[in-house]
């Protein structure tokens, strides 16, 4: 990677770009809380939880790969805050709905598709914009602070939104409105080194097919891409909270947002600690035991029936979850050269992103068929299964001793 002079890099930057994420991950986690509750009491089934994810994981699988071509083209700054702004239209969408209140559940399910689409183009936009405000040398610490940040949101997002809920849904949707209405302009007017497209005849089709290659011929960038793939998809417990929250724990909207809170709640302190304190050693073996603790959390909470034992479950799963992604972010972040960071993004979100909705849609769908607990703790198990697999499908992976090992 050339040298790129320090005098680029403006400190306040960084922390509007994770204002901005803070901001509009919020918003979505409020928003779900409301969604997720919203359908559920309409359809009382939880394959109707599981159409959530579907609905917004199709447009995301569709156009989140041409979505990193086109971000490595054109300004990320700018498509993020179309993205952003899309966003707060559905959510003004969700606002009529709530107000005209339809008996069924179709409405929402269209918007949600909509919603999809826009988070298609934030993901990779948003996702390959923290290398240009950052030196290399700060990146690891950088998404450390990001991380926080994000998972805060997850955090106060949930809890936020069932309280707000108490209120009614209109409340959640102004607020959603103007969150993502605010992370499009603060992002609007992050500075940073620009990225100067490089000059190609090659077609859209074949850049996003590089980018597909680039992550296929690098077995570390692959192996942690796919390892999150599965196990988010496998340990989707987090999509069937509602039916936790009304059905099993009997806790209500309130204490859904709690729930929704806790994953967060750990994987916020475990942020903030692996900001001061980063993994310098053996960073591939600890990523692999994170994800084993993640699916071990998974299978407690699926069978716990007590509320505080239901939380702390999900406040381990968080904090094993934080471990993972910060250790697969720095080592694709660092394994990827700037010409490729929007599509490599694209594949990262497409493999990862979008997991987190197939995912709701699988457990949705499991749960129907064999009942929500064994639905949980068969993908807890199945998340076991995954970590041992991919430690011999992916030896290289498991060898990374340091960043160091993998940085372009």
């Amino acid at each position: 990677m050339s040298e790129i002079p320090s005098a680029l890099y403006r400190p306040r930057d960084l922390y509007f770009f994770v204002s901005s994420r803070f901001i509009s991950t919020v918003a979505i986690q409020v928003q779900s809380v409301a969604i997720g509750w919203q359908i559920y009491d309409m359809e009382r089934t939880p394959l109707a939880l599981g159409l959530v994810g579907l609905c917004q994981f199709l447009p995301m699988f569709l156009l989140t790969l041409p979505a990193g071509d086109i971000t490595d083209r054109f300004n990320q700054r700018r498509v993020y805050s179309l993205a952003a702004g899309l966003q707060a239209a559905c959510s003004a969408l969700f606002l009529t709905l709530s107000i005209f209140r339809p008996h069924t559940a179709w409405m929402y399910y269209a918007v949600l598709v909509l919603f999809g689409a826009a988070r298609g183009f934030a993901g990779p936009s948003g996702q390959s914009l923290l290398p240009f405000l950052v030196p290399q040398e700060r990146l690891p610490r950088s998404i450390s602070i990001n991380s926080s940040a994000f998972t805060g949101a997850i955090i106060a997002g949930p809890a936020l939104g069932g309280f707000l809920y108490d209120f009614g849904p209109v409340p959640v949707y102004c607020l959603c409105i103007t969150g993502f209405a605010a992370a499009a302009m603060i992002v609007g007017r992050l500075g940073g080194r620009r990225f100067t497209p490089e000059k190609t005849l090659a077609t859209r089709f074949e850049r996003v097919a590089e980018g597909v290659r680039f992550v296929r011929s690098r077995p570390v960038v692959l192996g942690a891409i796919s390892l999150d793939l599965f196990a988010v998809l496998l340990g989707g417990a987090t999509a069937l909270l509602p039916v936790y929250a009304r059905d099993i724990l009997h806790v209500g909207p309130v204490g859904l947002g709690f729930l929704r809170s806790a994953p967060a709640a750990g994987a916020f302190l475990t942020a903030a600690y692996l900001t001061r304190f980063q993994i310098k050693r053996r960073v591939g073996t600890k990523m692999f035991a994170a994800v084993a603790i993640f699916g071990l959390a998974t299978i407690l909470f699926g069978l716990s029936t007590v509320f505080p034992l239901s939380l702390a479950a999900l406040f381990v799963l968080g904090a094993a979850d934080m471990v993972s992604v910060n250790v697969r972010s720095s080592l694709i972040q660092l394994s990827t050269p700037d010409t490729m960071r929007g599509r490599v993004s694209a594949v990262s979100m497409l493999f990862i992103g979008a997991s987190n909705e197939l995912g709701e849609f699988e457990s949705g769908t499991t749960a129907a068929l064999m009942g929500t607990v064994r639905a949980v703790v068969a993908g807890g198990v199945g998340t076991l299964l995954v970590v041992g697999g991919w430690m011999k499908l992916f030896p290289p992976l498991r060898q990374v001793n340091s960043f160091n090992d993998v940085a372009v």
